[in-house]
């Protein structure tokens, strides 16, 4: 290994070493040995936190080989050409900030539904102020003709392009381009690891349900894992299968990763055996929607010889009252989640299972306040149906007499 000649001073030093009888500190040792050695053989978090212990030690970590080398270890759909390349554009040591994107879980709670409140206020403003100066300045006051004068065509295109790059509101473009890099484990072996790019201008994507298709139809995925045939061995696949989904934007160069790492609910069918292992993470969506669930289903079948076959590995956004979204609507959701805060993602199983189970129950109590308003709207349809039938006998009688 080459060594580097300039590294930072060390923040601790040994004054007595251990040929004289004192022990032996951290800092004598030479960096390349605590590189290759000791730095090399941390995963993710530890580096991440070790990093923090000194100067040297800092700056040892953020070396990228070291930080490559996780990410292939954690998630080897990274290691493919093309996935290596627009890691390598991130900021600050490339894969660096891509597996502390990845590895961190993205924040979902009703302040952001405030935060987005606030940002369409901001955008209404926007537009009245526009407005207004369109009103106020469309004609100029000439003193010496006392007189209002209209501007022309070409100067009031030149003021509205001058609010428009003033930036009030600074939103950027959604991405023009998805990749997905997927990787299935079951008790710490790769089972299932490829990645798949997805075109997002396409009026297909923009108006069909939103879908990522890991998986061709015809394609089964053969893995040594044995096909449960009782509720137990479901339960062994909640404890032992793990699944990352990173979505990547390669021209914004951001990354998120959409699973919940171990399953949220395992499923059986009764008739034809196949087992729906379903993974989730819940983002904040508007006012409107509340809250979204990204879906993530890995349908596995047994084959002839009792093992089990992944013959299905799909992405789908989901809102609170079932429906699912289409392309464009998921992709502004995507979106503000690759933009948004993040937070640890050390306890991300717990803390997706959590997420799901109240996710569910705001779906439940939204049902019910739905069903109470129709019934309550039902009633007032009956009697106001019941007041004209009544009027217009009365009315009839009335005339009658």
């Amino acid at each position: 290994m080459t060594s580097s000649p300039n590294y930072p001073p060390s923040t601790s030093i040994t004054t007595v070493t251990a040929e004289k009888g004192g022990a032996t500190e951290f800092s004598d040792f030479h960096p390349d040995i605590i590189e290759a050695h000791i730095l090399h053989r941390l995963d993710g978090p530890t580096l991440a936190a070790t990093s923090c212990s000194s100067t040297t030690i800092h700056h040892l970590s953020s070396e990228n080989h070291l930080w490559s080398r996780i990410c292939h270890s954690t998630w080897p759909s990274t290691a493919t050409p093309r996935v290596s390349h627009v890691i390598s554009t991130f900021p600050n040591c490339g894969h660096r900030t891509f597996f502390a994107q990845s590895f961190s879980l993205p924040l979902s709670d009703d302040k952001q539904i405030h935060d987005l409140e606030s940002v369409d206020l901001k955008r209404v403003l926007h537009a009245i102020y526009i407005n207004l100066y369109y009103l106020f300045h469309i004609c100029s006051y000439d003193p010496s003709r006392k007189q209002w004068i209209q501007l022309s065509s070409s100067v009031y295109i030149r003021e509205m392009n001058s609010i428009a790059s003033s930036n009030i509101i600074n939103r950027s473009s959604p991405p023009l381009e998805l990749i997905s890099a997927v990787d299935i484990h079951y008790k710490e072996k790769v089972v299932f690891s490829k990645v798949q790019e997805t075109e997002t201008t396409t009026s297909w994507f923009q108006c069909s349900p939103f879908r990522i298709d890991m998986i061709d139809p015809k394609d089964v995925i053969l893995t040594t894992i044995k096909h449960p045939n009782d509720d137990d061995t479901c339960t062994d696949l909640i404890e032992d299968m793990t699944l990352s989904w990173i979505l990547i934007d390669p021209i914004g160069r951001r990354a998120i990763n959409l699973s919940s790492f171990k399953p949220v609910s395992v499923q059986r069918h009764w008739l034809t055996g196949e087992v729906q292992v379903r993974f989730t993470s819940i983002l904040t969506a508007d006012q409107k929607r509340g809250h979204v669930q990204c879906e993530i289903v890995a349908t596995c079948g047994g084959s002839e010889v009792g093992e089990m076959e992944v013959r299905e590995v799909s992405l789908e956004v989901e809102d609170m009252d079932g429906t699912h979204l289409n392309g464009g609507e998921s992709l502004v959701i995507l979106q503000r989640a690759l933009e948004g805060k993040r937070g640890n993602g050390a306890n991300r199983a717990e803390i997706g299972r959590k997420r799901y189970k109240e996710f569910l129950e705001m779906r439940r109590e939204r049902k019910e306040r739905k069903l109470k308003r129709e019934g309550a709207l039902d009633v007032l349809c009956v009697a106001f149906g019941i007041f004209i039938f009544v009027a217009f006998w009365c009315f009839l009688f009335g005339l009658g007499r």
